[in-house]
């Protein structure tokens, strides 16, 4: 069975009126995601580094959505004061926002520190998100019914998010552990956010796309992806399904439409905290990145890592 693209899962939907929020829109999945959100009629609001590619993003997505109602923030996850510059140039536009969908990344990179601080790939996937979510939370209670949807990933499995050492100023840097916990991180973030905003009609979800033929992985050599095999075969086998390791890969435009999907499904109305892949909600999830106590503890370490700054 083909897989549906984020086109095919807004087809019939009406979004006219809602304003929704894409970061990292300028390629891959957010691209695609802007693209169909602005074609159910919503007002978008891109997000991304470079006003060039911003701007040809917008030209882009008004090829196929003629009429798309488009606007555009730059912004860089890597610096907590540009992500404050333009929560509030949002905030300073903007009434309310329906969707938040925080999909920027970074994946294996090497070893860096963010602006601020911090190990890349956890600031730019995690911190850098949790901020620009603290701040939108006015805007998000103001609509009435929001979703914010964050981008994980099945690779959480490669590591938990170690309180001890969360910047990894006191292990070996190892960049698969350091994007499994930034991962989940994104989970545990979603974990926090429904038990904090569901009674304002604010919903969070954590989506898993798959692996998908994007720019994330250009830090990747040939020997990262043979071990990427062999902790997907691992992760597979230890379900009971032995597997070669070999990934399924899928092109943006399907593997963008379980986080479309997230964001406009009847199906979620009034439902959060779920983790979701090939469109429907999943199981397949270690227990440590939906636990209550540990969403806790890193909601408060982070709110003090941001705050410090």
């Amino acid at each position: 069975m083909e897989r549906p693209s984020a086109l095919d899962v807004v087809a019939g939907v009406d979004l006219t009126g809602k304003v929704c929020l894409v970061t990292g829109a300028t390629s891959g999945l957010g691209r695609e995601s802007a693209r169909a959100l602005a074609a159910a009629g919503a007002e978008v609001i891109l997000t991304g580094r470079s006003p060039e590619a911003l701007e040809a993003t917008v030209a882009w997505i008004r090829e196929s959505v003629p009429k798309a109602s488009l606007t555009w923030v730059t912004m860089d996850l890597t610096s907590l004061a540009s992500v404050r510059a333009a929560a509030q140039a949002v905030v300073d536009t903007t009434d309310a926002v329906h969707v938040l969908m925080n999909n920027a990344g970074v994946m294996f990179t090497p070893f860096e520190r963010t602006d601020d601080g911090f190990e890349l790939q956890l600031g730019t996937n995690h911190l850098g998100h949790f901020e620009l979510t603290r701040l939108l939370t006015p805007r998000l209670q103001a609509a009435g019914g929001a979703r914010v949807v964050n981008l994980s990933s099945g690779g959480h499995v490669m590591g938990d998010v170690d309180f001890d050492d969360l910047n990894w100023e006191q292990r070996p840097y190892d960049k698969f552990v350091a994007y499994g916990a930034s991962k989940t991180a994104n989970l545990l973030h979603m974990v926090g956010l429904e038990q904090r905003l569901r009674a304002d009609g604010v919903h969070a979800f954590a989506v898993n796309p798959g692996a998908v033929a994007t720019s994330l992985a250009r830090h990747m050599s040939r020997e990262d992806f043979s071990a990427l095999k062999k902790y997907a075969a691992a992760s597979t086998a230890a379900k009971g399904n032995p597997t070669d390791g070999m990934l399924d890969w899928t092109m943006p435009e399907q593997g963008a439409a379980t986080q479309v999907w997230a964001a406009v499904s009847p199906d979620l109305d009034g439902r959060g905290s779920l983790y979701l892949e090939e469109c429907a909600v999943s199981d397949d999830i270690q227990p440590y990145a939906l636990d209550e106590a540990r969403a806790h503890q890193l909601w408060e370490v982070s709110e003090k890592l941001c705050s410090h700054l």
